[in-house]
């Protein structure tokens, strides 16, 4: 999945780690993003749970639209966000 037309857009990804679960963030570039989590610089949490892949993106018109939605999806249960990732 790749997100190149990234413009000004605010995007929340989640990623699947390779232990299986699932991270939820907000970016500005997706790929940069994916690409520091997949080096280990990203997010504490995924830096021991490497190699990283992203399952699903969205794109919002603005910062607090995209941040409300992550902490949205931050909430869900794990077969809430596998139906997301599925949709």
């Amino acid at each position: 999945m790749s997100t190149t037309d990234q413009g000004s857009r605010h995007y929340v990804y989640v990623i699947e780690c390779a232990d299986g679960t699932f991270y939820t963030g907000y970016t500005t570039d997706v790929d940069r993003r994916v690409a520091e989590h997949d080096a280990g610089e990203g997010a504490k949490y995924t830096r021991g749970r490497t190699p990283v892949e992203l399952v699903h993106v969205e794109s919002h018109e603005s910062k607090s639209a995209a941040m409300s939605r992550e902490y949205e999806i931050k909430q869900f249960s794990r077969r809430r966000k596998e139906q997301l990732i599925e949709e």
